[in-house]
């Protein structure tokens, strides 16, 4: 209990410093610290100018660690991202000379406005924590955080991310438009420039103990029963084509626990499952054609099957199996 207290009062103060600097949007940033604590990466597809990449740059400077922005363009190369060997004339060998994926915070911008063979040197890297040029592995440094973005709206010169790019995204994540208030406040805070006056609020180290410590969250087996439940229901829904795989099953689990040590709390709620699930599923599913050309989303088909499958009843009972 001692290690969740800590736990919670770090995140807290990792999400009061990015709120220095993001308005109204606390649920969205504790959904990014969700995907730090479990070691995934997160897609935020959002319209130009809500605020994505300050968010990304606030993030990295509260954790003190190495920020890096790839900019995604049609002309880019693979190498461009991971780095290159290079030949010295001097020492009559090849030295490797790191690409921007080198750094513990990577915003990789407009991911899909570049070619699909630029878009898979991420695979290995976010996948596997690392990085091979020319046959030689290199380690990616720790803690390693990619977030991508994309704009949903404009697809003239695009290459949509094929199944296994978005496989690799733990969470998709949308901002959205601040409301009336927050958006004077965003104004008012327009002539002074908080971003470059952000501190660091805890160390890489720390963030590393609690990526170890979010595993020990407790998961009644009730609960674990109604998150597979509801993968599986992908499968055999009619409009969906391709359904989730058992990856996803292990992504909604781990973001679950994630989630409820940001809340505070040392075991999962079946509402910590539904709360994640349109984030960890919808961005996976394949839909039927005739689902598409109704308009229907992943997200709306998600929230159609947790509204029919039964919740788990005794929730209450689980903080005292672990107090």
């Amino acid at each position: 209990m001692k290690r969740l207290l800590q736990a919670e009062e770090t995140l807290s103060r990792v999400t009061a410093n990015i709120e220095e600097v993001i308005v109204g949007k606390r649920r969205e940033i504790q959904y990014v610290l969700v995907a730090l604590l479990c070691q995934g990466h997160i897609l935020i597809e959002d319209v130009p100018g809500v605020g994505k990449t300050t968010l990304v740059r606030a993030l990295a400077r509260s954790l003190g660690c190495d920020f890096s922005r790839i900019q995604f363009t049609p002309d880019l190369l693979p190498t461009d991202v991971t780095g290159v060997s290079v030949y010295n004339q001097r020492t009559g060998s090849f030295e490797f000379r790191p690409g921007p994926i080198m750094s513990q915070v990577v915003l990789a911008d407009e991911i899909n406005r570049t070619s699909p063979k630029t878009q898979s040197a991420l695979l290995e890297c976010m996948e596997e924590g690392q990085v091979t040029v020319d046959g030689v592995t290199y380690p990616l440094p720790r803690p390693f955080f990619v977030l991508a973005t994309q704009n949903p709206v404009e697809y003239e010169g695009t290459f949509p991310l094929p199944e296994a790019q978005l496989d690799r995204f733990l969470l998709r994540l949308r901002l959205g438009y601040p409301t009336f208030e927050e958006e004077r406040s965003i104004i008012q805070r327009a002539n002074h420039p908080p971003l470059s006056q952000l501190g660091q609020v805890v160390s890489a180290a720390e963030i590393l103990s609690l990526q170890e410590a979010v595993r020990q969250v407790y998961v009644d087996d009730s609960v674990l029963d109604y998150l597979v439940t509801l993968v599986q229901a992908t499968r055999s829904h009619p409009d969906i084509y391709l359904g989730a795989s058992p990856r996803s099953s292990i992504a909604l689990y781990r973001t679950s626990q994630a989630l409820a040590m940001v809340r505070g709390r040392s075991f999962v709620t079946p509402d910590d499952v539904k709360e994640m699930a349109p984030l960890v599923l919808a961005h996976r599913l394949i839909l039927q054609p005739e689902c598409q050309l109704r308009g229907a989303g992943a997200e709306a088909l998600v929230e159609e099957l947790l509204g029919q499958i039964p919740v788990p009843a005794g929730v209450r009972t689980y903080a005292a199996k672990r107090t």
